[in-house]
């Protein structure tokens, strides 16, 4: 029995954050928690510690971007992968820049459960 990954899920559409954990702890292979503050991003990230963070870029509070440089400067979260989730940048986008922009990974919404399922099996520690 392999110890379940830990997820976790950052988000402001509750709903999303909802579908997205019950779908990746329906895999039997994940352990998610889900926040929708991108203010509480960081405290949550140090308290879950979790193995990989989805995160949503158009946050009302704290825009994920600003989410994902704060992680990379705290000693607690700078190692932790960063998938960003956004309905901004279309499939077509993310397939043309190879799935990164900015450094990050990307994945569009909506999100395909199987396709993000690989993503983050291929990129966690």
């Amino acid at each position: 029995m392999t110890k379940k990954k830990r997820i976790l899920v950052i988000d402001d559409e509750a709903d999303f954050t909802k579908l997205i954990r019950l779908n990746l702890e329906q895999t039997g292979k994940f352990e998610v928690k889900t926040e929708n503050r991108g203010s509480a991003a960081l405290a949550a990230a140090k308290a879950f510690k979790p193995d990989l963070v989805l995160l949503d870029i158009l946050m009302p509070d704290l825009m994920g971007s600003e989410v994902a440089a704060q992680m990379k400067e705290d000693d607690d979260t700078k190692n932790i992968p960063v998938i960003f989730l956004t309905a901004v940048v279309g499939r077509e986008e993310v397939v043309q820049r190879g799935g990164v922009i900015g450094g990050h990974l990307f994945v569009a919404k909506p999100v395909d459960i199987k396709q993000l399922v690989e993503v983050i099996d291929e990129n966690i520690r």
